[in-house]
């Protein structure tokens, strides 16, 4: 897969099937549409166009609202690659372009830029100034630009039971399990090690400090969780904690820590892939760090059974 950064540096494209959107998450629902367009491809012996846009077009349209974004650019780009998309186009999104009529949204970037042959998009998709575009509107222009229509159905999208509103609500309500059905895969942050208080490994439990690399992604509700996760190309069992460390601190400051199982390396300063298997349980004060110590070795118990099961 080729991934551009600027339409500029596109080669030729034979053919184009294109499509186009956040695809955030890369969930059930957009991997129905990613099927179809690299099936009209494969069928065509064309080459599979997805074009998405950064930033995201809620931070430049809505930016005092939360964005919670679900899958940062990078992860996105792998996620899309194993869905066989040949070519990514990454166009940024700005005040001018948002600004484009749906008309010359068609004719000024669609059809100047990338020539489509087929463009392949769900069938509530919205596009141009104030979302006044529809799927309707570029079956007008289909004739005069010499491209073709193909709607993904509201059944063939709803059958997956898909959106990425639905998944953002099921991970602040800490329900993990139930995103991952949804999107396909296990959610993710990915983030740096950085140095915390260091209680953990005074009580036998050294926890890894995570910041996340884009501040936009969305954490999962408070609470402790059973983890993989991966550093230097290794995969590690554990479980981790959101949360403000009641027991120890009156801080107001929210912490992700993880306390990978069998795992003595020193990493600061180190990235780090965190996905989220299951919830065993809300972030809770206790009234000593030897009733936390007790409590987090039932927590290794119940993680330890859910990686088993």
């Amino acid at each position: 897969m080729a991934i551009f950064y600027n339409i500029a540096d596109l080669p030729p494209l034979h053919h184009p099937v294109i499509t186009i959107g956040t695809f955030d998450g890369v969930h059930l629902g957009h991997r129905a549409i990613l099927n179809e367009v690299v099936k009209h491809a494969t069928q065509a012996h064309a080459d599979s166009v997805l074009i998405t846009f950064e930033p995201h077009p809620r931070k430049l349209l809505f930016p005092t609202q939360p964005l919670g974004i679900l899958t940062p650019l990078q992860q996105k780009v792998e996620l899309l690659s194993e869905a066989g998309i040949r070519h990514v186009v990454v166009a940024p999104f700005t005040k001018a372009f948002a600004a484009l009529s749906a008309a010359d949204y068609i004719k000024d970037f669609l059809v100047a830029h990338f020539h489509p042959q087929s463009i392949i998009i769900g069938y509530d998709h919205r596009f141009g100034h104030d979302r006044s575009g529809s799927i309707e509107l570029l079956k007008q222009y289909a004739d005069a630009y010499s491209y073709n229509v193909y709607e993904i159905s509201a059944q063939l999208i709803d059958e997956a039971a898909v959106s990425s509103s639905k998944i953002r609500k099921e991970l602040l309500a800490g329900q993990v399990q139930e995103a991952a059905h949804k999107l396909g895969h296990y959610y993710s942050i990915t983030g740096t090690v950085i140095k915390g208080a260091q209680l953990g490994r005074t009580i036998g439990y050294p926890t890894a400090n995570v910041q996340p690399t884009d501040p936009e992604q969305l954490i999962p509700a408070n609470g402790v969780y059973v983890i993989r996760s991966k550093w230097n190309n290794h995969e590690y069992k554990g479980m981790l904690n959101i949360g403000y460390r009641p027991t120890v601190s009156n801080e107001h400051t929210l912490h992700i820590e993880a306390h990978l199982f069998d795992f003595v390396e020193n990493i600061y300063d180190q990235i780090i892939e965190i996905s989220f298997i299951a919830r065993l349980r809300d972030e809770q004060k206790f009234p000593s760090l030897d009733a936390l110590k007790m409590q987090l070795g039932k927590d290794k118990e119940g993680a330890v059974k859910v990686m088993e099961g």
